[in-house]
């Protein structure tokens, strides 16, 4: 069982894990989430799914059930499998009683040669797959990721401007943003000052090795956060900071 233990302690069902987790009404949000080892390391051998905890695993399904659109790096979706989000028939009751579309599409940003044409997340998609990039991406890939089946916005010269990303989504209608990394983009957007929410698990694993940290890119003055929640199921702690503009 799940258990918040800040601000109040107290036990929660799904209904009161579905409202903690809900994305803020009438306004462009962007959560961040982000499983880590107890030192700090964010996969095992290239992937996140070793430190995945059956509380991890609830509230990452909040955070792409209750959303508009996951916003994915293209190093992370090819790493860790992206085939676009199928719901099952609990994910699509969720969906219709939060007023949401059947299938939240994947945003998925890149440079460029990161996303092969025949990426699965662009070939498996129930639903088109956008595809974030910049000017350097060469144009025969862009018109494949196209003929492919994606949507594909430029959004900068040599690299992907965030704030165009988190306002061209925004424009179609995509202000609940649930962003599962990886690192750089996670980076570019707490450099852009776009992160509302910072979603992280931190599970009950020592795992050493040279695993990247959660953030990665330019250093910035330390960007305070807010501690809105913590929960745990005895084992992962499930930690929910708020973003200060």
């Amino acid at each position: 069982m799940i258990r918040q233990v800040w601000p109040i302690e107290r036990g929660l069902d799904d209904q009161d894990l579905e409202q903690l987790y809900r994305y803020p009404d009438g306004r462009r949000w962007v959560a961040v989430n982000f499983v880590s080892s107890a030192d700090g390391a964010i996969t095992v051998e290239g992937r996140s799914a070793a430190l995945s905890t059956p509380a991890d695993r609830i509230v990452y399904r909040l955070g792409n059930d209750l959303a508009d659109v996951v916003l994915v790096g293209a190093g992370t979706a090819m790493a860790e499998g992206f085939e676009g989000m199928r719901p099952d028939e609990r994910t699509a009751e969720r969906r219709r009683r939060f007023g949401l579309a059947p299938v939240a599409p994947v945003a998925v940003v890149t440079t460029g040669r990161s996303l092969p044409p025949d990426a699965p997340v662009i070939t498996k998609a129930a639903v088109p797959t956008l595809v974030f990039t910049c000017e350097a991406a060469p144009e025969s890939l862009r018109a494949e990721w196209t003929a492919n089946g994606a949507r594909v916005f430029v959004t900068g010269s040599v690299a992907v401007s965030p704030t165009q990303v988190i306002e061209t989504l925004a424009a179609e209608g995509l202000s609940r943003i649930d962003c599962e990394g990886g690192p750089r983009l996670f980076g570019s957007l707490i450099e852009a000052g776009e992160v509302d929410e910072y979603r992280l698990t931190v599970a009950p694993f020592l795992v050493a090795g040279t695993a990247s940290r959660a953030a990665l890119g330019a250093p910035i003055d330390p960007a305070e956060l807010e501690l809105a929640s913590v929960l745990t199921d005895g084992a992962s702690l499930l930690l929910r900071y708020l973003g200060r503009r």
